[in-house]
Order: C-alpha cells, then structure tokens, then sequence
C-alpha cells in the first residue's frame, strides 16, 4: 500500500541539510557494504531494463524485483524497491540520448527512507540499514541544521562517502509563506556570458555589491580559463602526479561557480523583497541548441549553468514569498523599453543598445533586464488575472447572470 504523504509535505517546501556520520571502522565498513551492493543492483536492474526495454517504475518493479532479491541475498525488500526507482529515475529523462545501459558508480550514493532508516533525535544517532544488521552511527552538523532537523518533517536521505568522509544529506520540508503580490512591479535579471546577471536597476553581478574575492565577471572568467588550461596541461602530461593534482583540484571550480550562483541570487531575492518588487528571469530552457557559436566559444557556451542560477533563484524567492516568473526572452536585448521598436540595428556593438527610433542608449544587457522586467509584469497579470484585458469571457458573463428565480418565471 502506497505511503500518502502529509499536508505539510504536500504544500511546503523542500530543503536539503548536510550531517556528517562519525562511524565507527566496523560501522563504515558496513556502510560501504550497503553502499556497493545497492549500487551493484541498481546496475543489475538497469541492464535488465535495457534489455527488456522496460522503463516505467511499476512495470520495471513486476520485471526486476525478484530477481534482484534473488541475485543479490544481502539485498533487503526496501532497498530494492529505492534501486528500482533509482533505474526509473535515471532512463526517465535521458532515454532517448542513451545508447547503452545506465551504469551506477560502484560509490556512488544511495537513498534512504523512512523504512531504510530511523531517529533518536535527542542523542544525535540515526540508525541505518546495512546488508549486515543496522547500525546505530553518531551524526553532527551546523546548530541551524540541527534545529531544523528536530523540528520540521523529514524525508528521504541520501547516503555519501566523499575522500573518506560519511555525509548524510537529508530532506526537510520548509512551511511555504504566501506569494506577495509584486505592488512596485518585477525586477528583471538578464543572464549572459559576458556578465552572468544584470538586474533592471543596474547593478551588476559579481561585482562591487557581493562581498567575497570574485571581484567581478572578467575575473570570474580568467579564473576560469586558468583553471581550464591548468587542467589541459596536466591531462596532456598523463603522469601519475599529473593526475593527482587533477584529484585534489577535481570539483574545485563546480564549488567556486556554484558559491558565486548562490551569492548572486541571493542578493537579487533580498534586493526584490526590500523594494517590494517580484522576480523576472528569462526562460532559457532549449537556448544551446536555438544559439549559433563559433567553435572557440562553444565550451563557455555549454559551461553555462543559466538553470542552476534560474532554480537557486526560484526557490529562494518561494522561501521569502517573492512572486517569481519566467518570461520569453526573444529579443529582449533588441527592444526598446521605451517606444517598443524592435530591431537588429538597436544593438551596433556586442554590448552597446542604441534605439533607431527614440533614441535611447545604454547597455544592452541593462536594456534586456529592463524589458524582461515589463514583460514580468505583463505575464504575471496575465496569469493571475486572467480576465484583466476587457475582453469577452464566457465565465464572467456566466457569474454576471443574475441567479434563476426557485420559483420560475
């Protein structure tokens, strides 16, 4: 029978909070042994549902199962169930673009749920399952995580071994505050290449309003260009110590861009809740393959992590009851936001806008943030009142009706 999951759960919002285990060496060996035999499995299952080209999560359940228990004896009824819908989750996106089986990382992680896992919340243990027994592991973190891990729902886990350190990341379910209308409008954010976010007020981001050593986008991309012959360099040298300076800066440029994504979308939540404004973004989904570029701007191009900063945005903008839309952005750095003229000749340099019919110039990066915030506005009216043009509309002319006399006429 199905778990149905709570109102709290339904309507909140989910957040994610680190725990570090402190296990003991025969607790981390157990844990290591959970962790490769449920992945050895979800490799198992992938195979058979490539061979049988069963995809869909109860269908792959009635093929798998069994057979999954009986290949691997450690293996328990819920951890298989979790590597079922680990194989599902992996082929629903991507099935069209694979070629072959989807394979696991021998350590990658692996999910825990309520029946896989349980709390002793007041002497920080939780206790997990293992092919060998349950074990009963320590666990620690940030005074804010704890708190919230004592007081909100909790979800599914998912359990992590990174250089020899066990981290549990655990979901919560925040309460979801009520959207605000937007009663200044939308703060429009355009998002490039050449600068990573420009707000319709003008700010630029990175740059001299976010604290840290970033000190803006040209040093973002020298960084980042640094990184990336450094990594060429030493994947051409191929020697053993070559490749263990690859291990120790591995993941290290992902960190410094995601902390950046970060900053900049808070900033941009904070900047709209102070003036009362909602939040604008284009939507960007599609935009690699629409783009035409020249083969030397083809890996900053798909380096682009625009979603991570759209998603980073959203829901810090639900957390705070910001309204949040996205808008189409063509062209949105061609327009004017004054007269409305639309036209190639409006952009005569690469970051330069110049209307040929009103006049007015800037730069075209301020110019998108500004249109992409009308249209924020446009859309947001559009969808929350959907009978605001004055237009026919068979509801309101139903509800101007007066009611149907109970004794007739």
């Amino acid at each position: 029978m199905a778990i149905r999951r709570s109102a709290a759960k339904r309507h909140g919002l989910p957040s994610v909070v680190q725990l570090r285990l402190t296990p003991t060496p025969a607790q981390a060996n157990a844990l290591a042994t959970a962790v490769r035999v449920c992945n050895q499995a979800a490799t198992y299952i992938s195979r058979l549902a490539w061979q049988q080209r069963t995809f869909p999560i109860l269908d792959l359940h009635r093929l798998a199962y069994h057979q999954a228990r009986a290949h691997f004896g450690a293996l328990a009824a819920q951890a298989a169930v979790r590597a079922i819908a680990r194989v599902a989750g992996a082929y629903a996106n991507r099935r069209a673009t694979k070629k072959r089986a989807h394979i696991f990382r021998p350590h990658g992680a692996i999910p825990y749920d309520a029946r896989l896992m349980s709390w002793n919340r007041d002497a920080r243990i939780v206790s997990l399952w293992t092919p060998t027994g349950r074990v009963h592991v320590s666990y620690t973190g940030r005074e804010e995580d704890l708190k919230a891990l004592d007081t909100l729902p909790i979800g599914e886990a998912d359990l992590i071994c990174r250089r020899g350190v066990w981290r549990l990341h655990v979901t919560l379910t925040l309460p979801k505050p009520p959207v605000g209308e937007p009663a200044n409008g939308f703060l429009g954010v355009d998002q490039g290449v050449a600068n990573l976010a420009v707000t319709s007020d003008g700010a630029v981001l990175p740059g001299p309003t976010l604290p840290g050593p970033i000190e803006g986008n040209g040093h973002a991309r020298t960084l980042r260009q640094r990184r990336h012959r450094q990594r060429r360099r030493l994947q051409k040298k191929g020697t053993p110590a070559a490749r263990r300076v690859l291990r120790r800066l591995s993941g290290r440029e992902h960190r410094m861009m995601t902390d950046l994504k970060h900053q900049i979308s808070k900033y941009v939540v904070r900047e709209a809740e102070r003036t009362g404004h909602g939040i604008a973004l284009e939507d960007l989904q599609g935009i690699r393959g629409r783009a035409r570029a020249h083969r030397l701007q083809r890996r900053t191009l798909h380096s682009w992590a625009f979603a991570q900063n759209i998603e980073f945005t959203r829901y810090k903008a639900a957390r705070a009851g910001i309204a949040f839309t996205l808008v189409d952005p063509a062209y949105t750095s061609q327009a004017c936001p004054e007269c409305g003229w639309t036209s190639r000749a409006n952009r005569p340099a690469r970051g330069r806008f110049a209307c040929t019919r009103c006049g007015l110039a800037g730069h075209a990066d301020h110019i998108a943030a500004r249109n992409i915030a009308q249209r924020g506005v446009a859309g947001w009216a559009a969808v929350n009142q959907p009978h605001a043009t004055g237009l026919p509309s068979a509801r309101r002319d139903r509800e101007s009706k007066p009611p149907a006399s109970a004794g007739g006429s």
